[in-house]
Order: C-alpha cells, then structure tokens, then sequence
C-alpha cells in the first residue's frame, strides 16, 4: 500500500460505509467516549480498500446525468439521450465484455502463425444474456480459453486464481506486445468483488476437464471448485449479479440496460466475432455497418465507381497483407459513401468516408451539432472521452482541411484547425500495444502514438476525398458567417427584471429580494472556492439572506480580454455570473437599474492568487461594462485578516503580510500571540460573525479615480502588453500594501499595490536570483536538506513533506517532487552540478527526465559537493526570511561560484521569460579567477556535461548552435551517435518513425533505422536507401537528420541582488554582479 493509501487509512471509518471527513482532535466518538488509538488508526486488506475505496477502481458509484449513446429497445439506430446511469456498474459488467473480446485479439496477434492449442477453435462468437428481474448477467464465448489446471506456484486452479485473486494476470509483461483490454491485474475481480454472486465455468477441450466456481458476499465467501470431465472444446461463461445496493439502485433500470444494449452492439462491430443478445444474433458484420447506426442506417450513393471490397467474412485484424493486396487490386484504399437526408424540408448531406487497414478502421463524417464528436475503441474498450488514438487520426486531417478551407476562404477569418475539428464526426476502431488508460475506467487512451505498435496513415485517395466533400464547405460557410452572427451574438440570460428566483445553477445561494423591487440593495458575494461559501454563509447569518447572496468560483476566472468568443461561451462560470447578476454581453450597461444585484463583493483568500482572482473579475467587469466600473460600489472586496495578534486582551488585525511585517519592525513584540490565516479557511463560524457585525470595517469599495484606472486594467491583462507589464513590475518597491482601513480604494491602487503583488510572486516563482541560481521552490528544498544535513538517503516523497513542514511552502507536494527530482537529475542536458544525489530512478535522456520513478520509490541526499558551494561558514550571515513565525530559507544564498551559469535556467513569468544555458565550471571559475586579479575576463561557450556534440556560436552572434555527431558508416548507412542539447531521445526515434515509407508515403528522409541506445549512449544507425544516397552530404548531415539545437543568450533574465528583474547582456555581466557579493561574504 502507498504512503497516501496509510495516510487515508489511518483516518478512516472502521466500517465499509462512506468516507468521512478527518476528525479534529479531540474529537468524540458516536456513543460520546473519545475514540481509542486503535478506532482512529486502522489498516484494510486490499478487497477492503476497494469496496471502501470504489470511485479509485471501478469510477464513481452515484448516480450519473449525462448525454450518451444508447441503443433503446426495439430501435434500429443509436440514440444520444440524457440517461440516468451508474459508472461503477457500467464499468463492472463492461470488464467481463471486453475480457471475452480480448480472446478474439489474442488469436490475431499473439498467435499470429501459431497453431491453437489442443481443444480450442477459432472464436466465432460471444453470447450476452441479460436478466432484467433477476439482475443476472451471463456472457460466453468460446476461442481458446483458461487452462483447468493448478497453478503450480500458488497450488489453486487457474480459473480461481485469475477471477477471484487481486493483482493476477497474463497481461504482465509488457516486453511482449498485447493488443487486448487487460493490463493491471484487477478487471474481473472487481466485477466479482461488486456482485452478490459471481460464477465461473470454464471448458479446457486440450486437458478434457470443466470448472466451476461460485463467490458470493462480494468476493468474501467462495464455494468449493466443481471439476468435471468434459469432451468438447474451449469456452468461458462468467455469470453474476451485481451488488445493486452498492451502487444506490435495486436492479437494472431502463437507461442502464439501453447503455449495455449498445456495448453489445459495440463489441458486434470492433470484435469480429458473432455477438447474440438474450439469444438474438446483433445483425452488425462490420464496423462500416456499425457506424450507420449513429448516421442513421441510409443507404449511401456511391459519387465514384470505384469502391475497395473487402472480404467482411474475414473477421481477423491480423491479416494485413490480404487486406492490402485487396486494396491494391481494387486500386483505391479509402471508401466515399456520400447520400442526402431530408429532414424537415431541408436537405443535409451525409458524408461518410472509410478508410481501413492493419490494426485501424476509421470513418470520417461531419457532425452538425457545431462540436468534434467522436466514436472511438481501443481493443474494444469504448473509450467515450477519446485519447492519443483520435489525436493520432485526425490531426494529418485537420491540416488537410485548413489548407483547402484557407485557399477558399481568402482574405476571411484564419481558419484554424480548432475550428474545423468542431464540423468532424471520427469514428475509430485500433489494436493498440499494451494501450495506457487515464484511469481504471479507461475512457481516455494516453499511450504515446509512437508505443501503438501501428500507425494509421489515411490513404492519400481518403483525405482527397474528405477535402472535396461538404465538410470543407461548411467549415467555409461557418467561417464566412462568424464574425457577421457569432461575433455579435450575446450570451442570452433572459428577463432578469422581475425574477425573483433563478433556478438551475449550482451551488447558488440567491438573495431572497435578487430579481425584485430591492435587487439595487441586494449584493452578490463570490467567494473563492466552496469551504469559503460555507464560511461566507455563516456570517450570513447575522446580516441575513434578503440582500446578500452568494456564488462559489470554481477557481481562477478566464482572462476575457483575450480569450475567443467560443472560450467565453463555453465557459460555465461566467455564464453562471452574468445570469445571476443579470449582465448581457456586449450591452450598454451604464448603471446597476435593472441588475437582480446592485453590487458584486469579491471575497478571496488574502494571498496573491487571491488578489489575482480579484483582478480577473474587474477585468471581466472592464473589458464588457467599462461604465459599470464607475458606479461608486458596484464592485467591492471583502477583507479577512492575514495575520493576528493579541496580548492582554489586545487584539491587532492586519490584512497584508507587508502591513504585519511594518507593525514588527516598529513595536516590541515580546509577548504577543500571533496566528497566521493562511485562508479563508482558518477563519472560525465565530470571527465571521463578528466580521459581518462590522462589515463596514471589512468591506471596501472600488472607486474609478479616471481614465488612468482603465488604462492599468488593461495593461496588467492584455497579452500584448508585456513590455508595459516589465516597466510596471520594475516599479514595485518592498512593502507596498494596500491600507484596508480605508473604505474605498480607486482601482490603480488595486493594480499597482495589490495586483502588482501577485505579479511580483508569479514572476519570482519562474525566474531565477543571480547569486544562487534558484527559484524560491529550490532554495526551500536546499534550506530543508541543509538545516537536516541530509548525509543519508531519505525518499523523495518524505523529503517534500519536510520541506512543506520547515520551509513553509503553501502549494502541492507534486510539484515539490517535481523540484528536487529535477535538482538531483545528472544526464545530459540536465545539470552539470547536480546538488543533490540521485538514488533511484530519476529520469534520463531517454525523455528528457520525464521517465523518472514516482517519488514513493526514489531517494536522495546531499552530494558530497554541496556543501562547499554553499559553505557552512555562510550560513550564520546569510539573511533568512520569516514566516508564521519561523525562521524559513535565506532570501539568498551566495554559493562560491555563479550557480546559475553552472546549471543554467528557464521560466516564464509575468511580463518576463529567462533563458540561461549551462557554462563549463573550470571555465565559470577561471573567469572568477580573473576578476579577482584585475585580468580581463574571456567570453564563455555553453558548456554541458557529459555531451560529446559540438558547440559553435551562430553567425548573428546572438546565441549557439548545438550540433550532434553522425558520420557516412556504409553505402547509403549513417551512424548517429550523438543528438543535439534537449533532443531527447524518445523525441528523436519517433521523428524517425514519422519519416519511415509507407504504403501511401513513398517519399521519405529515411528508408529504415535501427536503435541501439541506452539511457546514456546515443547510438542510431539510419538508412536512407539507394534512391537518396547522395541527399543528405549535399544538403548537410546535420541539417538532414535534424541534428541541430539553438542556445540563446539574448534572454539572461535574473533578479539582481537588489530584487529587480534585470536582463543582462551576456554571462560576463552576471560574473561581474555576482563577484562583489561573494567578495564581500569572504569580509
């Protein structure tokens, strides 16, 4: 079990019943005796996990409303209706069906020229029987089947350790290539642990004998195996009843049973075998005639006469070289079905276009909902939020398109491949290699296209096809129409004058008088998140709820004045704030007469994303209703305090960590209490209460003071306004803070003493201080490792929780781990002086470090070097910074070299990027050596450790050239042994791939390759083919083969020693900034 499994555990309820919240401490169990040791610290079995546990296996098991596919009784075609469905149960009754598929794909792939084993034949169909009063399922197929035999390791029979085991399998090995639906060792059992009862009868035609067995109680109680003579050949039949109870129902309801009726039909079409439902054979024989239950089943015309005609008797996906030999005497790959429907007197045109070949089937339709819908399998698991698959197949198609529609659309709108995805209808059928899923519920395939183990390349007759079809005609027409329509079209919110009441928004509290006669007296309050809702409610009530409502944010809002008008109209939230409020889009709105609110209070956590989220909302509310703005109040922020202190009964509030930091440095503050509020959060029922029994003194107003208000709002949000965000952040002095005891404040004060603020932290985050070279995430980690002298190895994981522990830091564990995995990596590319000592896996040049170990299984220590780079000597010298009262990292450290030439950096922040490539220690050192006798420094070549390429400065001199080593090692053979800086290479073998010859793409770079690099060697050897022989010396190796990176050095971008954000002009400008500092640590 993880780290993260304890720790749920050790809080968890000693039933099987629903997660509970943590209890605080001290907290009373239900017969009111505090709860011993052992009711609050509990360890569970792994069936125990999963049945506590369900949503982390199966997906959720509440009731679910979504729109879906369905195949209703008695119907011919698929419907997309809004149903009423558990997830969970879907899941556990979908295992079992893509198990009895995954016969089929075992036949085509894994014993592709193997003959079967003794007893078995070729599968030829599954049988699904589903028992609406009885709630029982029964699905069978025949095709090779399970061995009745005992494992002779474990000592059970086979079928009971693989149905009713946890963590068994055959899909373990992922050095063999599988193209079934199984791969973590859990599938059927969970099916199994989810059902009342759960049989298994298994036929092994090879050994002549039968199985079966029967759980019941959810996997908990099993019966004794029956075994029995047998003389026919293989078959599985896997029978159960779900555990209805456990997900909310006490049967089969109608929209369940419509959602398995269609995954019958499903596996009918992308199986290759008979599938027969409640003894009925499904009449689908093809995945073509599949697909025509979503466009309706019309009979297509045929625009060419020319057409592929497959053999759809031959059911195996594995005989790719029949198929293709059909294709070339046929002359043509892809197929045009292209027929017209008549649908309340307008005639619409049905495009279907097919294209099928080894390991992929798709189909390629227009939809005309103004969205990308696809329909997409994976082995025949209904992957329903797409994936890599559907990437893979329609991005050569979307640039297709784009092309064809921007020739016709000339001098229009750029047609972007964005906007012609949402006129694609996909339907996609593969066999992928040990395909990865985003969860256990497998709805979205995340495998890399280069791990497919195929590739589909559309036929060139398909895409012709496509962009002669209606498709590229209507992507024209929506174009030509969308800014004369779409652009002017508001986000409709209806009557909002007289409403009082608004239904159908979630998490809406609405004011009792919103919509009324009082809605100018009435002020919506949005806080940031639900925790504060339930925070803000409680103040509520003193005040009361005629005039106050309130509206969670989910988190950040969308910076409008950039975003598209399909970003805004699909954004719910804003959606939300504008029906509430009762804006219009693009309308005049000059005052609040005729709002549901007259004013809009923001209340946020008092951090910097906090007043970030503030400054999104008065973006919004300049951007669409700049007049808005200079309604005295309309906009208004509620403040909480950030820190607290008291003493004799004396309390002190202060809203801002500078205004806190002010009060220190100006009293004595010996024998004071000081609590931190790190967020809304920390606040009590009780101090809401008695921040709204004085809410004047918590409120303040937004005032417009002028144009120059605007004129900031726009500058701090508007992306082409980077160089005026630089010059505005180069303004921001220490301790700027806004004084909440005003009860107004004009919106350049929020900008450029609050706003200014989160900006300053943003750009801190992302780019490096000159003298240590970190950003503050890495001088947290250095600063906990030190102050643990870290001389032994300590897991990674364990690590982040330490320095989240002494450094203060308020944001994920993920994306510490992510930090000190990266202090620690060491390949090429990465760090030359790595800081700390990698143990463990922690990523190669393989995939540029993103194939490190997940940080549970890692482990690090300071290198032996550290400490002489940061010298201890410093240490008391060094100025560190406080917070909630501890002593946390330095402001800066000062290493005894420039670390930042060593290691270099890159980041993004506010107005700002940073680019700073490596340097060669002894050459950084030298420099220094030089400085310090008076001599005049040399200019420094990037310099990366480990890498054997050239580095040449380029011809503008405003950077380098990284050059990989490949050399002539046969007639048309070249020997790639070296690959530019930050081309990993994963990215690189996969470039080859793409430029390998297929069946459609004859004119390629290269004819074959083969690989023989390690994680730390690079080693290619490529052919080119005799056709290209000459090419790549006449064009250039380097250039040929992509081995060519670019280092710039027109972007050193640093905080100074000062806090500035400085860019300096070259690596000797940073030597000669960071030498008097260090000089004056020696003193």
């Amino acid at each position: 079990m993880s780290s993260s499994e304890d720790e749920e555990f050790q809080n968890s309820s000693p039933s099987l019943s629903p997660a509970r919240s943590r209890p605080e401490k001290g907290k009373k169990s239900g017969g009111g005796k505090p709860k011993t040791i052992e009711q609050r610290y509990q360890k569970k079995s792994q069936l125990e996990h999963i049945l506590l546990r369900p949503d982390t296996y199966i997906g959720s098991t509440e009731v679910h409303t979504q729109a879906l596919w369905v195949m209703e009784e008695g119907q011919e075609t698929m419907v997309y209706k809004t149903i009423n469905y558990v997830p969970g149960l879907y899941k556990i009754v979908d295992e079992i069906l893509v198990n009895a598929a995954d016969v089929k794909a075992r036949e085509g792939e894994e014993q592709k020229g193997k003959p079967l084993k003794p007893g078995a034949r070729r599968m030829s169909a599954i049988k699904i029987d589903i028992n609406k009063a009885s709630g029982r399922i029964s699905i069978w197929n025949d095709g090779e089947g399970i061995p009745v035999a005992i494992h002779q390791e474990h000592k059970v029979y086979v079928p009971e350790m693989i149905f009713g085991q946890l963590l068994t399998s055959d899909n373990y090995d992922d050095s063999e290539c599988r193209v079934t639906g199984g791969r973590n060792g859990y599938g059927a059992k969970l099916t199994n642990i989810f059902s009342r009862e759960f049989t298994v009868e298994c036929a092994d035609g090879e050994r002549k004998k039968k199985f079966k067995m029967t759980w019941t109680k959810n996997m908990e109680q099993k019966s004794e195996s029956e075994i029995s003579s047998y003389s026919g050949t293989d078959y599985v039949k896997i029978s159960f009843i779900p555990d209805f109870a456990k997900f909310g129902m006490t049967g089969f309801d109608d929209d369940s049973l419509s959602l398995l009726r269609k995954r019958a039909y499903d596996l009918a079409g992308t199986s290759g075998v008979k599938v027969f439902l409640n003894g009925t054979r499904i009449d689908i024989n093809s995945f073509s005639q599949y697909v025509d239950l979503y466009l309706g089943g019309r009979k297509s015309e045929k625009p060419s006469k020319e057409k592929e005609e497959f053999d759809e008797s031959d059911d195996d996906w594995d005989e790719g070289p029949k198929r293709k030999k059909a294709a070339k005497k046929n002359g043509k790959k892809g197929e045009l079905e292209d027929e017209e429907d008549v649908a309340n007197g307008v005639e619409k045109k049905v495009i279907k276009i097919h294209d099928k070949q080894w390991r992929w089937e798709v189909v390629i339709s227009s939809t005309d909902g103004g969205q990308f819908q696809q329909v997409s399998f994976v082995n025949s698991i209904c992957t329903t939020k797409g994936g890599t698959h559907v990437s893979h197949v329609i991005e050569p198609l979307l640039a297709a398109i784009v092309k064809k529609a921007n020739t016709k659309n000339k001098g229009g709108m750029e047609i972007k491949a964005a906007h012609v995805k949402q006129h694609l209808w996909i339907f996609v059928s593969c066999l992928i290699v040990n395909p990865a899923f985003d969860s256990q519920t497998k709805e979205t395939l995340t495998t890399k296209p280069a791990k497919f183990g195929s590739k589909c390349t559309l036929a060139d007759k398909t895409i012709g096809q496509v962009v002669k079809s209606s498709i590229v005609e209507n992507v024209v027409l929506w174009a030509q129409t969308k800014q004369q329509v779409e652009l002017r079209k508001q986000m409709k919110v209806g009557k909002t004058k007289g409403r009082e009441r608004l239904a159908g928004i979630p998490k809406l509290e609405d004011a009792n008088d919103a919509g009324g006669r009082h809605s100018q007296d009435c002020t919506l309050i949005l806080t940031e998140g639900d925790s504060a809702k339930t925070s803000c409610l409680a103040g509520l009530s003193v005040v009361g709820r005629d005039r106050y409502g309130v509206f969670p944010l989910r988190g950040k809002l969308l910076n409008v004045r950039d975003a598209s008008f399909k970003q805004l109209t699909e954004n719910k939230e804003i959606q939300n704030i504008l029906k509430i409020v009762g804006l219009q889009v693009n309308d005049r709105t000059e005052d609040t007469r005729g709002l549901r609110y007259g004013s809009v209070m923001i209340m946020t956590d008092q951090d910097h994303d906090g007043s970030h989220i503030k400054g999104l909302l008065i973006n919004m509310m300049h951007h669409y209703w700049p007049q808005l703005l200079k309604c005295r109040g309309f906009l208004k922020a509620f403040s909480t305090p950030i820190v607290k202190v008291s003493k004799n009964n004396v309390e002190k509030a202060f809203y801002t960590i500078p205004e806190y930091e002010q009060w220190k440095r100006s009293c004595n503050t010996t024998g004071w209490k000081i609590k931190y509020y790190k967020g809304l959060g920390t606040s009590t029922d009780r101090e809401f209460k008695e921040y709204f029994n004085d809410l004047d003194k918590h409120q303040i107003d937004f005032v417009w003071s002028g144009q120059h208000d605007g004129e900031l709002i726009d500058m701090a949000f508007n992306k082409k306004r980077a160089e005026d965000r630089k010059r505005w952040l180069q303004s921001y002095q220490e301790g700027t803070f806004v004084d909440h005891n005003a009860s107004s404040l004009s919106y350049s004060d929020f900008v450029n003493k609050e706003l200014i603020l989160f900006s300053r932290y943003d750009t801190e985050r992302s780019i490096p201080q000159l003298v240590d070279g970190w950003k503050p995430g890495q001088r947290k980690v250095l600063f906990a490792c030190i102050k643990k002298n870290m001389k032994h190895e300590l897991k990674v994981a364990q690590l982040a929780g330490y320095v989240s522990e002494v450094s203060a830091y308020h944001h994920g564990e993920a994306s510490l781990q992510q930090t000190i995995v990266t202090m620690a990596q060491r390949f090429v590319g990465s760090n030359n002086l790595n800081f700390l000592e990698p143990v463990g896996q922690f990523g190669s040049r393989k995939e540029g470090g993103k194939d490190a170990s997940a940080a549970r299984y890692i482990f690090t220590r300071l290198a032996f070097y550290t400490r002489l780079v940061f010298h201890e000597a410093d240490d008391p010298i060094l100025e560190y910074e406080y917070e909630e009262g501890q002593r946390i990292e330095p402001k800066m450290y000062v290493p005894v070299i420039p670390t930042v030439l060593i290691n270099g950096s890159e980041g993004i922040g506010t107005g700002w990027s940073s680019f700073v490539p490596n340097y060669n220690p002894r050459d950084v050192i030298e420099n220094l050596r030089r400085y310090i006798d008076g001599e005049e420094m040399q200019r420094m070549t990037p310099w990366y450790r480990g890498f054997r390429g050239r580095i040449e400065e380029n011809a503008a001199g405003t950077g380098f050239e990284t050059i990989g080593l490949v050399r002539r090692c046969g007639e048309d053979s070249y020997e790639i042994t070296e690959l530019p800086i930050k081309r990993w290479t994963q990215d690189y073998k996969e470039w080859l791939e793409e430029n390998l010859p297929t069946a459609e793409k004859r004119d390629t770079l290269i004819a074959d390759y083969r690989d023989c690099s390690s994680h730390e060697e690079i080693h290619f050897t490529v052919k080119v083919g005799e056709e290209r022989v000459e090419r790549p010396e006449r064009e250039g190796l380097e250039k040929y083969f992509k081995l060519k990176s670019s280092l710039s050095i027109t972007n050193l971008t640093l905080f100074d020693p000062h806090g500035r954000v400085q860019r300096y002009a070259n690596e000797l400008e940073i030597i000669k900034e960071f030498a008097p500092i260090r000089l004056e640590f020696y003193h």
